[in-house]
């Protein structure tokens, strides 16, 4: 999350994580803010609901007094890993 200052507002930035999920649509995750998750059925509008549910979620932590999160400087990545043929057979039994 990154912060930005104007006058009148206050501008945040919160690392979001857009999942597909099988049946079509992303579920959206916000790491630094637990349970801010939502959905949209295009990426376009996962989006759009993923500042919705960012914006309520901030609005309610300031008006409960709780601190905003600082920025977060995790990374998402990926990494491959190779199983043994036989060791995923042990996986479905």
């Amino acid at each position: 999350m990154k912060r930005f200052h104007s006058a009148n507002t206050d501008h945040f930035r919160f690392q979001t994580v857009f999942r597909p999920e099988p049946e079509g649509g992303f579920t959206v995750l916000v790491p630094a803010l637990p349970g801010c998750i939502t959905y949209g059925k295009t990426l376009e509008h996962a989006q759009r609901m993923a500042e919705d549910a960012i914006t309520a979620y901030v609005e309610d932590m300031i008006a409960d007094g709780e601190p905003v999160p600082k920025p977060d400087a995790s990374l998402l990545g990926s990494i491959d890993v190779k199983i043994a043929r036989k060791s995923r057979s042990l996986l479905h039994a």
